[in-house]
């Protein structure tokens, strides 16, 4: 394979399975002994971790400020990991990226959309993803797929709200085709996997 810098992106609402196919996708990478590191937003480093806790548990945020959080936790995974492991060549996959705050904050929550594009161009210095994988499905279905552990904020959200974030998901992916693909997220965890692997092996030839 070649040393080619590829940069991926998995989204989707709550319950998706994109965490499951972003371990997945790590994972075959590194059995066709392509080098990859495998970050998830927010989190991936100390500081991001700390704020992960804080909007997923706190309870008094709004969502400029929830913008800003994970515009911090953003900031320093892409300086500290991010960068830097494409500058080494290796593959980065990310569990969720820019568009969850375009989905959520904006979407779901109704900040201004110009806002969340100007703290988004700051926070990247404009790295965009060579592809994002949208795993789309109704949340009244992936919401039946999760656990019964004590759910975080946004999973207190309501119906309606889960809704609005899919409904932006899908206008981003609609918008530029040539980056996103999207899947349908009720097919079985393998063949959501095949379908990845055939469109990022292409990729990283």
């Amino acid at each position: 394979m070649s040393s080619k810098k590829t940069f991926i992106v998995l989204e989707g609402v709550e319950g998706s399975g994109k965490s499951t196919q972003s371990l997945l996708l790590s994972e075959r990478l590194t059995l066709e002994g392509k080098s990859n590191l495998l970050v998830r937003e927010p989190g991936s480093t100390n500081t991001g971790e700390k704020i992960r806790n804080l909007i997923l548990q706190g309870t008094e945020l709004n969502p400029l400020s929830e913008l800003f959080l994970f515009s911090a936790a953003r900031s320093e995974l892409i300086q500290n990991e991010i960068l830097p492991a494409l500058n080494a060549n290796s593959v980065v996959v990310c569990d969720r990226y820019i568009y969850s705050s375009i989905a959520y904050q904006g979407h779901a929550k109704g900040l201004d959309l110009n806002v969340i594009s100007e703290i988004n161009s700051i926070t990247t210095s404009q790295l965009h993803p060579d592809l994002v994988f949208l795993l789309d499905i109704e949340p009244e279905i992936s919401f039946k797929r999760k656990k019964s552990d004590p759910k975080d904020r946004f999973e207190k959200e309501s119906m309606e709200f889960h809704n609005q974030v899919r409904k932006g998901y899908l206008s981003l992916a609609k918008s530029n085709p040539e980056v996103w693909n999207i899947i349908d997220g009720q097919k079985s965890s393998e063949e959501i996997r095949e379908i990845i692997w055939q469109k990022v092996s292409e990729s990283i030839r």
